[in-house]
């Protein structure tokens, strides 16, 4: 992972929790059109709705520069199948994926699957299990694993292919568990797709730090959350990048914020209720301090008119944004490294150590 050093421009993210699965290809697009960097796709498990992933999956064949970037569970999800449907996202977006990483407590999770409810600390040993699992799988296909040799009747080199081999360690508070490997999908076409998860499942004795490329950085206010971005950097070091998380209320189509805010639900981090020039300084000092911000707007279609309208360009013309990546990754948005392949590179130092 690439060490994060302090930028003049910065990216922003928008939430599509709001958008239908019929509209979900509209709102991407108009995401897409104003400049935003990263679309979110939250795992919300009402009835008769597809999940997160497969929404993602739906926005990445029509999109060419947003990133996808759907939230999975780490918990009651089976770690091998989450990392091959996050590698088959990867390949329909073209190397725009990435993952937001979610332990939260759910009976309802628990229940729906027949697991016993997990809680407390328990829930950063989940997570951390899963992420590895997940990156072991990933690189479990070295890049040029698949040969087509046509000769041979050969589609693939086996000894390019590596176990993944994972154990959850003795003091697991769930179930113990094994993952063998390979994987059943060649490796992402990012190598390893960005991970990201909430920054208060991160840190010592939860989440490794490297394990995860990114964290989300919520606080009770605008005016707390960049004291908290500070805090959250110095806890982490600067190996990851940090995205302040900002609920959106405008003035829109004539009406006032306040008037409007009343109806937006609660959800306990940081609120904007006001103008888009007030909401172009906010972000403006925001992004001095975080590497991005993500944006929840109060409704999807009214909010995302005025960004796209007033907000991203005031934002460009003050050179705190930068621009979409044409034809480029999650990872280069970033500003990560090419991925190394952990199995490949241990090869080729076995080999040049003439062991």
């Amino acid at each position: 992972m690439s060490t994060f050093e302090e930028r003049k421009a910065g990216f922003l993210a928008i939430e599509l929790d709001d958008a239908g699965y019929g509209n979900i290809a509209s709102a991407v697009l108009a995401a897409e059109s104003a400049g935003f960097h990263v679309a979110t796709f939250k795992d919300t498990p009402d009835a008769g709705r597809v999940n997160a992933l497969q929404r993602a999956a739906f926005a990445g064949p029509v999109t060419r520069t947003i990133a996808v970037v759907p939230e999975v569970d780490t918990v009651y999800t089976e770690p091998f199948h989450v990392s091959t449907q996050l590698a088959s996202l990867d390949y329909v977006s073209g190397g725009r994926a990435g993952w937001i990483a979610t332990a939260a407590e759910s009976p309802e999770a628990a229940a729906a699957v027949g697991r016993s409810f997990v809680q407390g600390e328990a829930l950063a040993q989940e997570a951390a299990a899963s992420i590895e699992v997940s990156r072991r799988l990933w690189d479990s296909w070295e890049d040029d694993a698949v040969i087509r040799d046509v000769a041979t009747g050969r589609y693939i080199d086996v000894d390019k292919l590596h176990y993944a081999d994972f154990e959850t360690p003795a003091d697991f508070a769930g179930p113990a568990y094994s993952v063998k490997g390979p994987s059943i999908i060649p490796r992402p076409l990012q190598g390893q797709l960005p991970v990201l998860a909430v920054a208060s499942l991160v840190g010592e004795g939860l989440v490794p730090v490297g394990a995860v490329d990114a964290v989300l950085v919520t606080a009770p206010t605008p005016e707390l959350l960049a004291a908290e971005i500070r805090d959250v950097r110095a806890r982490l070091g600067s190996s990851v990048a940090i995205v302040a998380e900002l609920d959106v209320v405008l003035d829109a189509r004539g009406q006032a914020a306040a008037s409007r805010s009343g109806a937006a639900e609660e959800t306990g981090q940081a609120r904007f209720v006001g103008s888009a020039a007030g909401l172009a300084d906010v972000l403006d000092s925001l992004l001095r301090e975080a590497d991005g911000v993500r944006i929840h707007p109060a409704t999807l279609d009214v909010e995302l008119e005025e960004l796209s309208r007033l907000v991203l360009p005031e934002l460009r013309r003050r050179g705190s944004l930068r621009a979409p990546i044409q034809d480029g990754t999650f990872r280069n948005v970033l500003g990560l490294a090419p991925a190394e392949n952990r199995y490949s590179t241990t090869a080729a130092a076995t080999v040049a150590a003439g062991k």
